[in-house]
C-alpha cells in the first residue's frame, strides 16, 4: 500500500525551491533528515541520472522523481507542494506543483513500480489534484490517497 511510504515527517506543503535540482535537493534533505538516505550526494547522483534519461515531470503539474540507491536504508517518498510552480522539463512544458521523491534502496523488488503507477492512477483525476492543492496538513494529505 502506497500510503504505508508516507510519513507525516516527508511532507513539505511549500517548497522553497525555484529550480528542478533545487527542488530534488529540498527533497532529498527531508529524506536525510528522516534517516531514510544516509548519504544525500550518492543518491542524488542516482536520481539526477534517472531524470538524465527521461523527465519525471509527467504533466499535469506534477513530478514523481526516484532513484535506486544503497545511499537509502528504506523504501520511502517524501512529497512535495509548490504553489507557484517550478520548470521541471515536464511533458506538457507546464510548471509542477506536486513532486513526489521515491527513495528506492537497490534490493527492491518492484515497490517503486507499483508506487509510480499509484500515485499517477490517482493523479490522472482533476478532483484528486484539486484536493492535493487544498492540502495543508499530513491529514487533508494522506486522506488524499486513502
Amino acid at each position: 500500500m502506497i500510503t504505508d511510504m508516507f510519513s507525516k515527517e516527508r511532507v513539505c506543503f511549500e517548497l522553497k525551491s525555484g529550480s528542478k535540482d533545487e527542488v530534488i535537493s529540498e527533497l532529498i534533505d527531508i529524506l536525510v533528515a528522516d534517516g531514510k538516505v544516509k548519504d544525500k550526494e550518492k543518491f542524488k547522483e542516482a536520481v539526477l541520472h534517472r531524470e538524465a534519461e527521461f523527465s519525471t515531470g509527467i504533466g499535469m503539474g506534477i513530478a514523481i522523481p526516484h532513484g535506486k540507491s544503497d545511499a537509502v536504508t528504506e523504501a520511502s517518498i517524501v512529497f512535495g507542494k509548490s504553489t507557484k510552480g517550478i520548470d521541471f522539463d515536464s511533458m506538457d512544458e507546464q510548471p509542477a506543483h506536486f513532486f513526489f521523491l521515491l527513495a528506492i534502496p537497490v534490493e527492491s523488488n518492484d515497490i517503486h513500480l507499483r508506487a509510480l503507477s499509484e500515485i499517477s492512477r490517482k493523479l490522472m483525476h482533476a478532483d484528486v489534484r484539486e484536493r492535493l492543492l487544498k492540502a495543508d496538513n499530513y491529514e487533508e494529505f494522506i486522506n488524499v490517497f486513502s
